[in-house]
């Protein structure tokens, strides 16, 4: 789980024969990442907790709807221009990742080598799931596969904002 989590690459033991909740918990791990300020891959650390204090926030603005209730991190108040920020970059996360694995399924993949490729690619795990998996490697992809999964790479390690701000057309105006 440690090598999943600070996203090294390395397989230490066939996953694939673990129990299934074991595997679901690895996969879920994929996509938690590193800490913040980490070249690890993933969503980090730091976002996810801010994600979970959003999102009880909003259930409590639910129940009392007056209330002014802050995000803190450290005793530190999260911006509301931060929070945005982080919820707009977990929701290009997990809709690239949705989105790339329909592609991926769509060129004959199987669902689960599918999911674990994408999962892998976007966080720069290393090894996936399904055909993808510990014990075996990316060479029984399709071309266009293996290009896709180079794109997801791509956005994983340099940050899906700094990749795709380059295809916005006003970021090339002056």
């Amino acid at each position: 789980m440690a090598s999943i989590l600070t996203t090294t690459g390395f397989a230490t033991a066939d996953y694939e024969k673990f129990p299934g909740l074991s595997q679901v918990i690895l996969f879920v791990c994929m996509f938690i990442g590193a800490s913040a300020g980490s070249t690890g891959g993933g969503m980090k650390c730091a976002r996810i907790i801010v994600c979970f204090k959003f999102c009880y926030r909003e259930l409590f603005k639910i129940i009392h709807p007056r209330s002014i209730r802050h995000i803190k991190i450290n005793k530190t108040i999260i911006p509301d221009e931060v929070l945005q920020s982080i919820m707009g970059f977990l929701a290009l996360y997990i809709g690239l990742f949705i989105v790339s694995s329909i592609l991926l399924a769509g060129m004959g993949v199987d669902m689960m080598t599918a999911l674990g490729a994408v999962a892998a690619c976007i966080g720069n795990i290393g090894p996936g799931f399904g055909t993808v998996g510990p014990t075996e490697n990316f060479a029984l992809l399709p071309a266009m596969g293996k290009w896709l999964l180079a794109w997801c790479m791509l956005l994983g390690r340099l940050e899906i904002y700094t990749v795709i701000i380059l295809f916005v057309p006003e970021f090339w105006k002056k």
